[in-house]
Formats: C-alpha cells, sequence, structure tokens
C-alpha cells in the first residue's frame, strides 16, 4: 500500500482523527473523549498506532480552516490537520 492522509479534525466538539482510504465504506478513526485542547503529536502518533499507521519519514502536520458556511464569516470554524500516513512497519524506498 501506498502513502494516503490522516486528517484530524474539530468543530467545537471532541478531536477526531481518520484515515483517508478512497473507495472504503469506512475509514479507521479514532475520537478523544471530552473538548480538551488539540492533541500533542505524541497523542496524535499513539492514536494513529491505535488505527495501524505511522506518519511517513519527514512528515509533518499541515494545518487549514473551513466553515459550513464559506460565505458567512460568522459561522464557526472548522479546523483540518492533515500529514501522510503509512501502515505500520511498512517501509518504503
Amino acid at each position: 500500500m501506498s502513502s494516503v492522509t490522516a486528517q484530524m479534525s474539530n468543530n467545537g466538539g471532541p478531536w477526531r482523527l481518520y484515515v483517508v482510504l478512497y473507495g472504503e465504506p469506512r475509514w479507521p478513526e479514532f475520537r478523544w473523549e471530552g473538548t480538551g485542547p488539540v492533541p500533542t503529536v505524541a497523542e496524535r502518533r499513539a492514536a494513529l498506532a491505535v488505527l495501524g499507521y505511522e506518519t511517513t519519514p519527514g512528515a509533518g502536520w499541515s494545518w487549514c480552516e473551513d466553515s459550513r458556511d464559506p460565505d458567512d464569516i460568522t459561522t464557526p470554524v472548522l479546523l483540518i490537520a492533515a500529514v501522510t500516513v503509512r501502515p505500520r512497519g511498512e517501509v518504503t524506498s
């Protein structure tokens, strides 16, 4: 399997992390309980490990923001982070 993207998002509730697998009906997902601060890099790595993935060497998290209604600047912001991942233990050349 080649590398894929993991995303983490929050729209005011719990943070959730999921691995984007196109063509699959369900994506691996991890949710943190409650509405705490942004999960640390260590917490994100642990969550990815639970899902069977790891970040690819040299990959860093990128952040962007979105909203349910991009034409209304008063709507709550949806934060989205993304990183390239691979199945745990997979070696790429």
